[in-house]
């Protein structure tokens, strides 16, 4: 009997474990009482992006991360900061990479200039590879003529079976 409790626990355990390790749900938001800058916040969500989900703005992820990233958003505009001040703050903490139109700036040159230049570098070799001459091959001369006539003629295979008198 005692075998069978043990199992049966560690089944439970097996089961319980990836339920009570996932992530809590985050706590839910607390809109700013001033409706003016709860506006502002709310624009300023959807220019901001979510660290762990990474296409999505933080206004519209789910992630507990994101959660706590509109509620610094918040404390910052309740204590008077302006959106350039938010935008540098998490700057400093996450990176260009958290807000989705980045700052251009030498640091960024690939990033805002890499698919144009890349979108050059592809239309400056197609147009090298069509302005290059072709080269014009030679026409045979009566000798060579004459010789490749008397191999064909040597030839009772056809190289293509499929082929009929029709095709030649």
């Amino acid at each position: 009997m005692s075998r069978v409790l043990l199992i049966a626990a560690v089944a439970l355990g097996l089961i319980a474990g990836p339920a009570a390790s996932q992530e809590p749900p985050p706590a839910p938001d607390r809109p700013l009482a001033n409706a003016a800058q709860e506006a502002r916040a709310q624009a300023l969500f959807d220019g901001i992006r979510c660290v762990v989900c990474q296409h999505e703005a933080i206004g519209d992820s789910p992630a507990v991360i994101a959660a706590d990233m509109r509620g610094l958003v918040r404390e910052q505009m309740a204590a008077g900061r302006s959106d350039a001040e938010i935008k540098r703050d998490l700057v400093r903490r996450y990176g260009d990479f958290v807000l989705f139109q980045p700052p251009v700036r030498v640091g960024t040159w690939l990033l805002w200039f890499g698919p144009f230049l890349i979108a050059l570098a592809v239309a400056a070799v197609l147009l090298l590879q069509s302005r290059r001459r072709r080269t014009e091959i030679e026409a045979l001369s009566p000798d060579e003529e004459a010789r490749l006539a008397d191999i064909m003629a040597e030839v009772d295979v056809r190289p293509d079976p499929d082929a009929k008198a029709s095709d030649d």
